[in-house]
């Protein structure tokens, strides 16, 4: 055996994770596991807008489910991505690295993102989920906070990792299109295209309150 050779199977292959340790679970069991979480965290929340007294939208529900995910997951990122770990989600983090390696290298950029991600944008989908259930006037603010921050960070995130292909050659990525295509790209797709939905509804709605108490002025000046 090569005495040279990495002892991970992450990109790229000179990347230095001297404490890995491969996962105890197999994959079909891990991605098993994550569907199960995905799926309950989604039907409990489904759930409660089902036993909100109020009028819920469509779209309302799935913000609701939505930022119930955006509070789950990232809330465990920052004890998860580490390379001994063989809790479940310490091991489905060492799966989802096989698309990027930043996570376990300690990369000064995504440990920066994942932790303001965990600590703020976590806490703050929270309270978006719990203002609309509530039907909170404070809503569509946290919603347009946590949107920007989530559209500002996946860009980020796509951008640096493309930059440093395009300059330096560097892949973070395995090969393979399971772990580049689906994990990579897919995975991280929705946080891309979602914030964009409820930008646009909170981008309505807050008009349509300010045409709403604009009215009343607009018609005692008319008078």
């Amino acid at each position: 055996m090569d005495a040279t050779a990495p002892s991970h199977p992450y990109y790229p292959r000179t990347a230095s994770i001297p404490t890995y340790v491969a996962n105890e679970s197999s994959v079909l069991r891990l991605l098993m596991t994550f569907g199960l979480m995905v799926g309950v965290v989604i039907g409990l929340a489904y759930w409660q807008t089902i036993q909100s007294p109020l009028r819920l939208r469509p779209i309302d529900r799935f913000a609701v489910m939505w930022f119930a995910l955006c509070w789950y997951f990232p809330s465990r990122d920052a004890v998860s991505v580490i390379p001994e770990l063989q809790t479940v989600f310490g091991q489905l983090w060492k799966e989802y690295t096989l698309s990027d390696s930043r996570y376990l290298t300690s990369d000064v950029f995504t440990v920066c993102v994942e932790t303001i991600t965990a600590l703020a944008w976590g806490p703050l989908s929270w309270l978006t989920y719990f203002a609309i259930l509530t039907n909170s006037p404070y809503r569509h603010i946290n919603q347009v906070i946590v949107c920007t921050a989530h559209l500002y960070g996946v860009a980020l995130y796509y951008g640096t990792n493309l930059g440093d292909f395009r300059t330096t050659g560097v892949s973070y990525s395995r090969p393979e299109a399971q772990y580049y295509w689906v994990y990579y790209i897919c995975l991280n797709a929705p946080w891309a295209v979602v914030p964009f939905v409820f930008l646009y509804d909170s981008y309505k709605q807050t008009a349509r309150a300010f045409r709403a108490l604009q009215a009343p002025e607009a018609e005692r000046k008319a008078q």
